[in-house]
């Protein structure tokens, strides 16, 4: 996939249906390096400071953001 159609393919689910994490921001490299390590780039997307002390992660599928919490359950919000 080109960058162009990347963000493309990403807006479009981030429209449609999201699923949305926040982390305690203290994580932000962690929870981003796992995003790294098991998604592809256009199946994320990190938002920072959307909250005081919180970043948000969306990502495309559920079953993402579920693996996802698994990973930081003291430091997650759904």
């Amino acid at each position: 996939m080109t960058p162009q159609e990347q963000y493309d393919y990403k807006m479009h689910w981030m429209r449609e249906n999201s699923h949305s994490v926040r982390l305690h921001s203290d994580l932000a490299d962690k929870g981003k390096t796992w995003a790294r390590r098991n998604l592809e780039r256009h199946q994320w997307k990190f938002d920072t400071w959307t909250a005081n002390y919180e970043h948000t992660f969306h990502f495309e599928l559920e079953e993402h953001s579920l693996k996802f919490v698994k990973q930081f359950p003291k430091f997650t919000n759904q």
